[in-house]
């Protein structure tokens, strides 16, 4: 829909020469030729921008301008033919993007009233990724870490694009949640999102759950049916574990994203309509290129904006805050009484792998909450998990325990040789000076060695099997 400007201008030859001067851009232009009528107008129509005269025969244009509420408030251009300094100071302070002084040209004043809605444009997206990207969470996607910023920024950035998106990512990353955000973060979130799994479906009925049938088209085709591509019209078609699908479907599915049309299956008629493609999968879709298994016209087709997902080992700061947000999920579902996880749940849960990722971590969660009906879930309540996956130090060389030293004395660099320890117990001796002045307290330790708390408790228990 293309944007509404509000021209307020007393004189009508000017006003008419200024919406002359923005047909060719297709804009829709509103007129008001005083400031009643315009406040009337602002506050019915809510105009994308107002080119704002400052001379008005019942107030001064600026008034008009600091009226206006600076959340969601228009873009506002002033224009005048008595320009001052200390008016355009004013006019910038009160939230106008930009000042033109009469007589303006059109080209000069076509880019202006362009730059100003691109202005707009950038402050919407922004305030969009606020409002969506809070406490750790970008739609129903969890996590604060590094990684995770970046994805949540691709998926910003490709929102107002009908681009295709390809994710990939270790089975039980959230594959599906990424797309779902991608959609949500688009302008067709009010559309729908239709997810099909390629490798849940029979190679014989594929087809027929993409494009849809017509009755009698096979056997045990009783009536008309449409396909995914025809229920997500407008909205998203989201194609899971892509690389699963038969080569042979897989030339169809390319003039389908090439063209926009397809045909149901037993139908000879053409059927357009609008989707937005994002596809996912487990493998490696360049391997699967090379062996022959996946059209490589495809995969440049739909490999416009990759998104990685990182697995769940990758992400340490998020594995508490993923765990804390199932918990209460689940314990929700479940009718369960859940309050809170202890530390020592924390430290198994960071301490652990998770070669099944965000799926295996529900999973658990869901197994804890079952089985245990107290508030408070502790460790001895964790089922077993595989232990060739839990991350353990590196075997530290054991040493005779040395008296504790003070801050003054681990910063001191040696004088000699004697001075010289070695690297693990001066860091050991560090760190435990610093848990001490912390009261204990491992997270705000962490805060301020510029650490993941998980890393200490790692370190911690690396020093007390050492000393067994």
């Amino acid at each position: 829909m293309p944007p509404t400007i509000l021209i307020v201008e007393d004189t009508q030859s000017l006003a008419m020469m200024y919406q002359a001067y923005l047909l060719p851009t297709g804009v829709n232009t509103l007129l008001a030729n005083d400031g009643a009528t315009a406040l009337e107008i602002i506050d019915r129509v809510k105009p994308d921008l107002i080119v704002l005269d400052v001379m008005l025969p019942d107030m001064n244009g600026l008034d008009i301008l600091a009226q206006l509420e600076p959340e969601n408030s228009p873009q506002v251009v002033v224009l005048t033919g008595h320009a001052t300094k200390e008016m355009a100071i004013q006019a910038i302070k009160l939230g106008a993007s930009d000042f033109l002084e009469k007589p303006v040209e059109a080209d000069r004043f076509r880019i202006t009233i362009n730059n100003a809605l691109k202005i707009k444009d950038l402050k919407q997206k922004v305030t969009t990724y606020k409002n969506t990207y809070e406490n750790g969470r970008y739609f129903d996607l969890i996590g604060s870490s590094k990684q995770m910023q970046s994805v949540y920024q691709i998926i910003s950035s490709a929102s107002v694009s009908k681009a295709t998106v390809f994710i990939t990512g270790e089975s039980g990353t959230g594959k599906e949640l990424c797309a779902r955000a991608v959609h949500q973060a688009s302008s067709r979130a009010s559309k729908p999102f239709v997810a099909l799994n390629c490798a849940a479906i029979p190679k014989d009925l594929i087809e027929s759950e993409i494009f849809g049938h017509l009755k009698g088209a096979f056997t045990g085709a009783i009536a008309n049916r449409a396909g995914a591509a025809g229920q997500a019209d407008g909205g998203t078609l989201f194609l899971d574990e892509l690389c699963e699908m038969d080569i042979n479907l897989q030339s169809k599915l390319l003039r389908f994203i090439q063209t926009g049309t397809y045909q149901l299956v037993g139908s000879e008629k053409e059927v357009k309509v609008d989707v937005r493609f994002v596809c996912a999968t487990n493998r490696d879709p360049l391997a699967e290129v090379e062996a022959g298994r996946f059209r490589e016209d495809l995969y440049y087709r739909l490999h416009v904006i990759p998104i990685e997902l990182p697995p769940l080992r990758e992400r340490e700061g998020d594995i508490i805050e993923i765990a804390e947000a199932l918990f209460v999920k689940i314990a929700k579902e479940e009718s369960h009484s859940f309050k809170s996880m202890t530390m020592d749940v924390k430290h198994a849960f960071s301490q652990y792998d998770w070669p099944g990722n965000v799926r295996q971590l529900e999973n658990v969660i869901r197994n804890i909450l079952v089985l245990n009906p107290q508030e408070i879930i502790d460790v001895n309540m964790l089922p077993a998990l595989p232990n060739s996956n839990i991350k353990t130090p590196l075997p530290i060389e054991k040493k005779e325990p040395e008296s504790r030293v003070s801050v003054e004395d681990l910063t001191a660099l040696p004088s000699d040789e004697a001075g010289v320890k070695a690297l693990w117990l001066a860091e050991k001796e560090y760190i435990e000076r610093v848990i001490d002045i912390c009261a204990s307290n491992i997270p705000k330790a962490a805060a301020l060695l510029d650490v993941s708390p998980s890393t200490l408790y790692r370190k911690i228990k690396g020093w007390e099997e050492s000393a067994t």
